[in-house]
C-alpha cells in the first residue's frame, strides 16, 4: 500500500470520526435538553402541593368532576365529591322543562337539596369548591354545604364548568354567605390539565 492510499485512509478515518462524535454530543445535548424539560415541568406541577388543601366538587354529569381530578392530582389535596342524597337524572336537568327538578330548585331560595355523605373540612385551610353552573351561579347543593359547615379561617378558590355563563354571579353568591371567597376559574368542556396547571401557577398563593 502506497502512502499516498494510507493518508487517504487516515483522513477519511479521521472524518469518520469526527461526524461520529458530533453525532453522540448532539444527542447528549437534546437527552439534556429532555431531562431539563422534563425537570422543569416536575418544579412547575409541585408549585402548589399542599397537605392542608381538599377539593370538594359537585358534578351532576362529570364534567366538574375531570377537572377537580386534575386540580386533586396537580395539587396533592384531598378530594371529596358533594353527593346528592337523590342523584339528578337528566330528567332532572332538563333546563326547557319549567317542571323539571333543577328548574324548580334553582328557582326556590329555600331549596336545599340533602347531601348523602360526610364532609369534614376541620383540618383544611384551603379548599377548591368546584360546581357546575346552573342558571348563572351555584346549584343549591352547593348553598347545602355552606350551611353545614364551619369555613370561618378557611381560603375558598372556586371552580366551575360551564358552556357559557362566566363564574363571576357565583363567586358573588359565595361571598354574600360570608366566605373568603378568592378570584376563581371557569373552565369549559374541553378544559385540559395543562389549563387547569396555568390557572394554578396563576393564583400566587
Amino acid at each position: 500500500m502506497n502512502k499516498k492510499m494510507i493518508a487517504l485512509i487516515i483522513v477519511l478515518l479521521l472524518v469518520l470520526g469526527g461526524g461520529l462524535f458530533m453525532f453522540f454530543k448532539s444527542d447528549d445535548k437534546k437527552l439534556n435538553g429532555l431531562e431539563n424539560n422534563q425537570e422543569q415541568q416536575n418544579n412547575k406541577e409541585n408549585t402548589y402541593k399542599s397537605n392542608n388543601s381538599i377539593v370538594l366538587y359537585f358534578s351532576a354529569t362529570g364534567t366538574t368532576e375531570k377537572i377537580a381530578n386534575y386540580i386533586s392530582e396537580t395539587t396533592n389535596s384531598n378530594i371529596i365529591e358533594i353527593k346528592p342524597l337523590k342523584e339528578y337524572t337528566d330528567d332532572d336537568l332538563d333546563y326547557s322543562n319549567d317542571n323539571s327538578r333543577a328548574n324548580i330548585e334553582q328557582n326556590d331560595d329555600s331549596t336545599r337539596p340533602q347531601i348523602a355523605n360526610n364532609i369534614d373540612i376541620n383540618d383544611y385551610d384551603i379548599i377548591y369548591l368546584g360546581y357546575p353552573i346552573w342558571w348563572g351561579t351555584i346549584p343549591k347543593i352547593i348553598l347545602t354545604l355552606i350551611e353545614n359547615n364551619d369555613f370561618e379561617g378557611k381560603t375558598i378558590i372556586p371552580f366551575c364548568t360551564s358552556g357559557g355563563s362566566g363564574i363571576a354571579k357565583s363567586i358573588e353568591d359565595l361571598k354574600g354567605h360570608n366566605l373568603n371567597v378568592i378570584n376563581g376559574k371557569q373552565f369549559g368542556y374541553g378544559s385540559t390539565k395543562e389549563d387547569v396547571l396555568d390557572w394554578l401557577n396563576s393564583l400566587n398563593i
